[in-house]
């Protein structure tokens, strides 16, 4: 209830000033900087995921294409140089992004029946970047490859 001291067009111009700043509340909210992991969070994760073990470079193939239109659906595809024999196969993949609110961007589980260690989806990116893609493997070992793309119109704004 307004006082009984102010007129009733200061509680208008009250309610349209309060309209008009949430306006600018949702405006500047849209164009605040967008929320999203850095590198370390990225290592974090793997820390989380994997724990100290040494993550080696190497036969993991991550292909990206090099420019993306739309950050919302991105396609990706990794390849792991594997036999996926019960002695010797892929456990688990894991796609990593410095960027995205979320670092962890996915995670496949695979087994020796699975043939062969090859993933493909859509994600959703950020902006340009580098994605990471872990492996591990049934001897505990990890292996790692990267893939870049460009995007034009970045996908995962909060705010």
């Amino acid at each position: 209830m307004p006082d009984d001291n102010r007129s009733p067009s200061t509680v208008r111009w009250t309610r349209r000033a309060v309209l008009a700043s949430t306006g600018l509340v949702s405006i500047a909210s849209i164009l605040a900087p967008l929320a999203s992991a850095t590198p370390e969070d990225a290592d974090q994760a793997i820390r989380d995921i994997f724990g100290d073990r040494p993550v080696n470079p190497g036969r993991v193939t991550v292909t990206l294409p090099p420019i993306a239109e739309n950050g919302n659906s991105v396609s990706i595809g990794i390849s792991v140089d594997s036999p996926m024999t019960d002695a010797d196969h892929v456990k688990q993949i894991v796609i990593l992004s410095p960027r995205n609110p979320i670092a962890t961007i996915a995670r496949f589980h695979l087994g020796p029946h699975a043939g062969r260690a090859e993933v493909s989806t859509r994600v959703r990116m950020a902006g340009t970047q580098t994605l990471r893609v872990i492996a591990e493997m049934s001897d505990g070992t990890l292996w790692s490859g990267t893939g870049s793309t460009y995007v034009t119109l970045a996908a995962c704004i909060i705010g």
